[in-house]
């Protein structure tokens, strides 16, 4: 098995260990994994952005299946997440591949200049349509934009949801996926081409 592969069999065995506690460890893990994994293998990435790195599992599932050159890289507001990242992306052997940037990404984003295939949203969930006007000009044309949890806090993302649905910029869908670790709560991932 791959380091890479190790280290995120073991975030997934920490994060279903934190299910039931207080430290609870919202990572999106495999069966959302998947869904990346195939979007990842389908439309051939180079250049991803992601907003919310936590642990830095869904940094490392997208860096590994990137070609030499490729490049994640992921902004985590919170600095204690933000170090765990770069421990476990380190440990992962993908620190060539991933550039863990700490702060705010409202911030972050008008500062960043390169051009991306694919942003993966996944940070505050009232903040997703702020994070995608931002992020806009840097997505390449026919560039992917997934935004996680559009299920469970479909409310709080409505903003999201209508913009990426009908301002004629993106063709957009739903793709539902069991909650991680509890199979019962339907959650869901929205996936946004930019035409």
């Amino acid at each position: 098995m791959d380091k890479a592969l190790q280290v995120l069999k073991a975030l997934e065995k920490q994060a279903e260990g934190s299910v039931n506690g207080d430290d609870f460890i919202p990572s999106i893990g495999p069966i959302k994994g998947e869904v990346l994994e195939d979007i990842i293998k389908k439309y051939k990435p180079k250049k991803i952005l992601e907003m919310g790195t936590l642990f830095g599992y869904s940094s490392i599932l997208m860096a590994r299946l990137l070609p030499r050159n490729g490049k994640v890289i992921t902004i985590e507001i919170n600095k204690k997440y933000a170090e765990i990242a770069k421990k476990n992306i380190e440990a992962a052997g993908l620190s060539e591949k991933i550039e863990v940037m700490q702060g705010n990404a409202i911030i972050i984003l008008a500062e960043i200049k390169e051009k991306f295939d694919l942003v993966f949203i996944d940070a505050a969930k009232k903040e997703y349509l702020a994070y995608l006007k931002l992020a806009e000009k840097k997505i390449n044309k026919g560039g992917i934009v997934i935004a996680d949890n559009a299920g469970i806090f479909k409310q709080e993302m409505l903003d999201y949801l209508d913009y990426v649905k009908n301002s004629g910029k993106y063709k957009s869908k739903t793709v539902k996926v069991p909650l991680e670790f509890h199979e019962d709560v339907e959650d869901a991932m929205e996936i946004s081409i930019k035409v």
